[in-house]
């Protein structure tokens, strides 16, 4: 959407663009004050067709960070984004929230997480659970909490402190992915909660629950995409039309629409393009997921899991030459599956 002098003030995206477009201008006294002054300032528009809603995820994430309009707030900034940051040296470990990572080596990291506040909330739910908010670590005497049983005595040092730090490796376990027990647990729990009645035990940790999900989740998107997988994906557009993604961590390196008159040598053109989609020295860094990424790396975590297309993950060691055989047959079940 641009403004009079052609400045672009909105992208978005729509599988039917008359019936958004339309939401825009209908029953406009119900529209927040920002949707109203947008609409006011709309001159014309311009339209990009894709052939997929993941390409129409991609280009809207491009085009926000390119132009960044004034009514776009999501991937223009990355202000926001903030780190779980753990101090694994001194006495006990020591959990913050921060904005940026440092070369600190004693420090670990999770994210980026694109809500502080999601985060702040999970912190606090992590300790509320695990009864370790100490409010004056190692003072020698009981902080506040102590005696509300919301501190497990951190505060009182020796045998303690040890007993804290290893509920916070099990927070690590559990944000590298390695631990789910504690979903499993506080799932338990909360199902016996609603089976006594206790409708507000059961609430809350529910609520533990989605915080701690949320965490994981993302999580699992850093580490999915952050893994510079070598991804071919497949989807259906129509029952004539075929598109395949080459995807190599959080960028697609390759696309290519096929019909039927050329499905013969599908599998053949697959695997060239592979080889010279995959093999670029340029391409095959290791690439980290930070601010700047992980947009890209949510849309292409979200369309994998989504259930829209098929792919398969090609091992490094297949793209030498040496696993021909193993590549030749998961692009056959690919195609076939």
């Amino acid at each position: 959407m641009k403004d009079q002098k052609g400045t672009v003030i909105y992208v978005g995206k729509a599988k039917s663009l008359k019936k958004r477009v339309q939401t825009y201008f209908q029953n406009s006294a119900a529209h927040p004050q920002k949707i109203k002054k947008m609409v006011a300032n709309i001159h014309d528009f311009d339209v990009l067709h894709t052939d997929t809603e993941f390409e129409a995820f991609l280009l809207e994430c491009k085009l926000i960070k390119e132009m960044k309009p004034l009514f776009n707030k999501k991937m223009k900034s990355h202000l926001s984004y903030s780190y779980i940051a753990i101090k694994m040296d001194g006495p006990f470990r020591k959990i913050t929230i921060t904005s940026e990572k440092s070369e600190d080596g004693d420090t670990i990291y999770f994210g980026p997480y694109t809500s502080p506040i999601y985060v702040k909330k999970a912190i606090e739910n992590f300790k509320e659970y695990f009864e370790i908010n100490c409010l004056q670590p190692l003072k020698g005497s009981p902080c506040l909490n102590y005696p509300l049983g919301k501190c497990n005595g951190l505060c009182l040092g020796g045998s303690r402190v040890e007993e804290y730090n290893r509920i916070v490796e099990k927070f690590i376990s559990f944000l590298k992915g390695s631990d789910a027990e504690i979903l499993d647990e506080i799932q338990k729990k909360m199902n016996h909660a609603s089976e006594e009645f206790q409708f507000e035990e059961a609430a809350k940790y529910r609520n533990y629950m989605k915080s701690f999900s949320i965490l994981m989740y993302k999580e699992n998107i850093i580490q999915f995409t952050g893994g510079n997988k070598n991804i071919v994906v497949l989807e259906w557009i129509n029952d004539r039309t075929l598109k395949v993604f080459l995807i190599r961590g959080h960028k697609v390196v390759f696309s290519k629409e096929y019909h039927p008159e050329k499905f013969n040598r599908l599998s053949e053109e697959i695997r060239e393009n592979i080889f010279h989609s995959f093999q670029g020295s340029e391409i095959r860094k290791s690439v980290v997921i930070g601010k700047e990424e992980l947009d890209e790396a949510q849309i292409i975590y979200s369309y994998l899991n989504g259930g829209n297309a098929r792919y398969i993950i090609i091992p490094e060691e297949w793209l030498d030459g040496s696993e021909s055989e193993k590549l030749d047959a998961s692009i056959d079940q690919l195609l076939n599956g």
